[in-house]
């Protein structure tokens, strides 16, 4: 069982509200002795002060507590002076009773929108963490890192998504983006993780495993197109990978999606694919998909990617140059250190705030 000091100490943000309660105490002390002093101009009603400024960083206990000091404050100066309580004096302490009322009710509403809002975003961190199982940090010969930047901090969850499955003696990825946001989004990326989970076991080639996919996603917006205007405009842009353990190289399939980049001896290097058409988009061929096969020996990173890292802005407009920020990386840390590095440099190009979600992953071959 937890001690008191350690709840204590587990909640800085409550020690800090109490240690600021210094300085609404002390305006009350000092608006109380001046007045005191100060026989000819009133200065009671400044008292209203202390639970406003209480307002605004404790909660309604300790700002409805505030309100009571300030108004014993308005009726004890009187007493220093050696003075009746006259009406005039009476009608002060009522106002400042009925403005500390106010802000009591309004601390109340905020605390409780503020309860709400943080469990909504631990239930789309709970969304998130189920529909995009995380990767693992290692999978055969490979070390891998993942970060996923939401637009709107609340949200947490939207039409980004990335998988990994091993798959007949390689390590078969998945990243994407679905066309869209809100639920129409989360729906989407449900389904396709779903059925790229579902056929891992098949041990399918990765052409028929876009064609699955492809399927999938095509037969959903199909459906929907009678309820959804949307629907028929819908799809995801993909890249899938097939890494073998023994093998040098990785396979890859683009349906649409941004080229990823390789980093080798100190160069970087767009691996160029021939694309396909986005998933959904119509019904899957064979002959639509053309898998690509490029060197990947030990030692080179892969950094996969969405749209959103390549299309946010900076203040003045600029797109954030991925492959010319990638070859400044220093290359210390690996894939953990990469994703961070990205993370904090597209932020600072885009002023703190990105306007699409963004997913990266980083992957290099051991030795």
């Amino acid at each position: 069982m937890s001690t008191l000091r350690d709840k204590w100490e587990s909640r800085p943000a409550a020690r800090a509200s109490h240690a600021l309660l210094v300085i609404p105490l002390g305006l009350i002390v000092t608006i109380v002795m001046v007045d005191a002093l100060t026989r000819h101009v009133p200065l009671g009603p400044l008292l209203i002060v202390a639970p406003a400024i209480t307002a605004s960083f404790a909660g309604p206990l300790l700002t409805g507590l505030m309100g009571i000091l300030a108004v014993t404050g308005q009726f004890l100066v009187p007493v220093f002076q050696d003075k009746p309580i006259t009406a005039p004096l009476q009608a002060q302490a009522l106002s400042i009773a009925v403005i500390s009322g106010f802000l009591v009710a309004f601390r109340y509403v905020r605390d409780l929108r503020e309860r709400q809002l943080a469990r909504t975003r631990s239930v789309a961190v709970a969304t998130q963490e189920v529909l995009m199982r995380p990767l693992p940090q290692r999978s055969g010969p490979l070390r891998i890192a993942t970060d996923y930047i939401a637009a709107e901090e609340e949200a947490q969850v939207g039409g980004d998504l990335y998988a990994a499955v091993r798959c007949d003696g390689a390590t078969r990825l998945l990243i994407g983006d679905v066309r869209g946001k809100g639920l129409h989004a989360i729906e989407a990326t449900s389904l396709l993780l779903g059925a790229f989970h579902g056929s891992a076991y098949r041990n399918l080639s990765l052409r028929r495993m876009v064609m699955h996919l492809g399927h999938a996603m095509h037969w959903k917006w199909e459906l929907d197109a009678d309820d959804d205007p949307e629907a028929a405009e819908s799809f995801v842009t993909a890249l899938l990978l097939d890494i073998p353990d023994d093998v040098d190289l990785v396979e890859m399939i683009s349906c649409g999606h941004p080229p990823p980049l390789l980093l080798r001896d100190g160069k970087v290097s767009p691996l160029e694919t021939c694309p396909a058409c986005p998933l959904g988009l119509m019904t899957p061929s064979e002959d639509q998909y053309v898998v690509d096969t490029f060197s990947f020996e030990p030692g080179a990173i892969l950094l996969l990617y969405t749209d959103g890292v390549i299309e946010a802005r900076s203040p003045d407009g600029t797109f954030y140059p991925l492959t010319e920020r990638f070859a400044a990386w220093d290359g210390n840390g690996g894939p953990e250190r990469l994703v961070q590095y990205v993370h904090g440099d597209l932020l600072r190009h885009a002023g703190g705030h990105i306007g699409d979600d963004a997913a990266v992953i980083a992957v290099e071959r051991l030795p």
